[in-house]
């Protein structure tokens, strides 16, 4: 398998038009799912025509795509995914970090591995200045993931929600981290 990123216990690799019923299952979970859109499963449609045509999607500035399916480096078993994605098609400059990870990898430090690894790999090969995420304010896990990697707290904002979910009415967060904060950080 070829990689874009390897880590203690990660491989990272881009996504294939393959890869639908990897994306199938994991956003059938409702609890993977909670602060997305309040545990709905994924339609197979969608997927197919929404999902996976987003995560293969190639951005100009770097000439790959910026979703990386996860794998767990020992046996090698599909986890979910980490996103790195320019907020700007033709610039690397800002860049905004995800995950979507299925339960067997939660409470294990995956989604922080990944993150940093992709953090680190952002500043020093593919030109970023600034990496930005953002969560339900709600969803504490994926803050903690956050403020481990290394981003600070930024501001809390309401988000234009088309359907509301338990905890949207808390609005959400956003945090960052700069590579000049990066830098200091080493």
């Amino acid at each position: 398998m070829s990689h874009f990123l390897k880590t203690d216990r990660l491989v990272l690799r881009a996504f294939g038009p393959d890869d639908a019923d990897l994306l199938l299952a994991l956003d059938s979970d409702p609890e993977v799912m909670r602060f997305i859109n309040g545990g709905r499963p994924t339609s197979p449609e969608t997927v197919r025509t929404r999902v996976l045509p987003r995560l293969l999607h190639v951005y100009d500035c770097w000439d790959a795509q910026a979703y990386w399916a996860a794998y767990e480096e020992a046996a090698g078993t599909f986890l979910g995914w980490f996103e790195f994605r320019p907020l700007d098609e033709d610039s690397s400059a800002v860049v905004e970090l995800g995950y979507r990870l299925n339960r067997a990898a939660w409470g294990r430090g995956l989604a922080t591995e990944g993150a940093r690894a992709l953090i680190d790999k952002g500043f020093t090969e593919l030109g970023v200045e600034r990496v930005t995420a953002n969560t339900m304010a709600v969803n504490t896990a994926s803050r903690r993931v956050m403020e481990k990697s290394g981003l600070s707290f930024l501001r809390h904002f309401t988000g234009d929600w088309p359907e509301a979910i338990e905890g949207s009415e808390h609005g959400e967060v956003e945090y960052e981290l700069t590579r000049a904060t990066w830098e200091g950080l080493r």
